[in-house]
């Protein structure tokens, strides 16, 4: 081997290498590399002309093409392994059948754990606590003229409580609202007269339309559902005034809403059908904040909602959310799991049982009231009244006008919340028997 010596250290140094050299025998080399390659590949494709060759030979002598034969061997394998293959299906179908309660448990737990809100009960009466006693005579007025007033301008039962509180009672939630904003206002003012009363109450009544705006912007808000028309916005605005059972309409919707969004993102819902179930669960329940139409909450919710532009498939979850028709699609399924979880969850609703029984058979008594009715009953929770007059007292035109008595005196004296329905049924019958031959 040559070694460099530098210059002055006596050793002779070897000539160093010629770049040309090099340059020749890196391109021999490539060439070679390049003509093994070629080989390579020659020897590649040979080898499948050969492998496609036995194949044909083997398909000519058996007569099977690749496919019949791979057909064939599955077949057999599968005859071969039926007793496993089956036993393995079974024991899944098993393992999945188990577990499939737990994810449903767990599903709708997480849901409910992640729509639980802060809820209050309210039910039919708001307390106002005055800043003294003396207030009361304020509020009575001389031979109870302004408590008079009140009542009449307000629609709203006002009861002196002892102490410093004063009950405004209503099924009515929006007369009740309106009527504690006056009296809060009234008291405040110090300047308490009928006409001073009947002031107040009607620029109260004009400001709530501000007000349901608003409420009805905070419950869309919490529902994740925005540019919606102004007549709907002012309409949800009186969820925050309804309540069923204690239970109220806006809190309820919100709850609904939160269960519904988290069990179809469990399902794994798209985006699209997710907006649906936001604006179903938001809608389901409009029809009870509609009062001055008659029929039920679903069939007044899909009038008024027919009115706007929005999805079929919403209205139809609306329609459907008390499966007075066939579900229609997987977002009325999930709006009416959703209303079911909240709504029958322990303490979102109560009435106790002889609240409730006094509260039909006062219906009922009112009914009976009325000479002419032989028998009254009250169904689904008092929204529905069915009478059964004597024929012999009354005649068919004098039907109506005793429907119409009994209405008015159910608005006057009844306690209940919605609408009632009435209907009167009359009925004559005449029997006659032959004689034995």
């Amino acid at each position: 081997m040559a070694f460099y010596s530098p210059p002055g250290s006596g050793v002779p140094s070897a000539p160093p290498p010629n770049p040309k050299d090099s340059l020749a025998k890196a391109e021999k080399l490539l060439e070679e590399v390049n003509a093994r390659l070629q080989q390579l590949d020659q020897e590649k494709q040979h080898i499948q002309n050969l492998k496609h060759q036995y194949l044909e030979k083997l398909e000519k002598v058996s007569g099977l093409s690749r496919d019949a034969v791979r057909e064939q061997l599955l077949s057999e394998a599968e005859k071969y392994y039926a007793a496993d293959l089956a036993r393995i299906v079974e024991q899944t179908r098993q393992d999945y059948s188990a577990r499939a309660a737990e994810l449903a448990q767990e599903i709708i737990i997480g849901a409910m754990l992640h729509g639980a809100t802060d809820y209050t009960a309210e039910y039919t009466v708001s307390l106002i606590t005055l800043p003294n006693e003396s207030v009361k005579g304020s509020i009575i007025g001389k031979e109870g003229r302004n408590i008079a007033a009140f009542e009449k301008a307000t629609g709203v039962e006002i009861e002196i409580e002892e102490g410093n509180t004063i009950r405004l009672s209503s099924f009515d939630s929006i007369r009740r609202e309106i009527a504690r904003r006056s009296l809060e206002f009234l008291i405040k003012d110090s300047r308490i007269t009928p006409t001073r009363i009947e002031e107040v109450v009607n620029a109260t009544r004009r400001q709530m339309d501000n007000i349901l705006v608003d409420e009805g912007r905070k419950i869309c808000a919490a529902c994740g559902v925005y540019n919606l028309h102004p007549d709907l916005i002012t309409t949800i605005g009186k969820y925050r005034f309804r309540f069923s059972y204690g239970q109220n309409l806006g809190i309820h919707t919100i709850e609904e809403t939160k269960i519904g969004i988290q069990v179809a993102r469990e399902l794994g819902l798209s985006d699209d059908i997710i907006s649906e179930i936001r604006l179903g669960c938001l809608l389901h329940d409009i029809g009870k904040v509609i009062t001055d139409e008659e029929g039920t909450h679903v069939q007044l919710g899909v009038q008024f909602l027919k009115k706007f532009d929005l999805p079929e498939v919403v209205i139809n979850a609306v329609a459907e959310h008390h499966e007075d028709k066939p579900f229609s699609s997987s977002v009325s399924r999930i709006v009416w799991v959703a209303d079911a979880i909240s709504g029958s969850r322990p303490g979102a609703r109560y009435e106790p049982h002889e609240a409730y029984v006094k509260r039909l058979a006062q219906i009922e008594d009112i009914g009976k009231f009325f000479p002419e009715v032989a028998e009254v009953y009250a169904f689904q929770a008092g929204r529905d009244v069915r009478i059964i007059v004597k024929p012999e007292m009354i005649s068919d035109s004098e039907l109506t006008l005793l429907v119409s008595k009994i209405r008015q005196k159910l608005e006057k004296e009844a306690q209940y919340v919605g609408q009632i329905k009435i209907t009167a049924i009359r009925e004559s019958r005449a029997t006659d028997i032959t004689k034995a031959k």
